[in-house]
């Protein structure tokens, strides 16, 4: 069984947007993390234009369920900007910081910190919201249900 680093990079990559590039690492991904299988091959099978229409589908359009942690524990209230400054002082403090235009608290990037640092204080804090994440993905019988199922058993 591959390492939790391992799986949560991998995670990081299945939730990132379908584009070519994920599309290349889907039989690495196959390989290195059995527990992601599900969704590798549903992703494999599933052409390119109706696999990202269904990411945007269930995590752009009204952004819920959303992939954005601080969103499940602060909703729309103003505390959003204390939790990401937390979120900014964790990369900071690993001697990471965040390139493109992503938030802090985007799941991709906390499992990306998880995988490099072996840090999971930001996911054990939001295990709540990994929780309602994928009961929310669950709900909605996606895939990236089986990635959060993975993900959650870990911690």
């Amino acid at each position: 069984m591959p390492s939790d680093a391992v799986l949560y990079q991998a995670a990081a990559l299945c939730l990132t947007y379908p584009d070519d590039d994920f599309r290349a690492r889907l039989p690495l991904l196959r390989e290195a993390a059995p527990q992601l299988r599900e969704f590798v091959d549903h992703a494999a099978v599933t052409p390119a234009p109706e696999l990202a229409a269904h990411y945007v589908r269930v995590f752009d359009v009204g952004n819920q369920p959303s992939l954005h942690l601080s969103r499940w524990q602060d909703g729309d209230t103003r505390r959003p900007g204390m939790t990401l400054v937390r979120f900014q002082e964790v990369y900071r403090a690993a001697g990471l910081e965040l390139t493109g235009e992503e938030q802090p608290d985007f799941l991709p990037a906390v499992l990306e910190l998880a995988a490099r640092t072996g840090d999971l204080g930001l996911l054990t804090e939001h295990r709540d919201g990994l929780e309602h994440l994928r009961s929310r993905l669950t709900a909605v019988g996606t895939p990236y249900a089986t990635v959060l199922d993975a993900v959650c058993a870990t911690l």
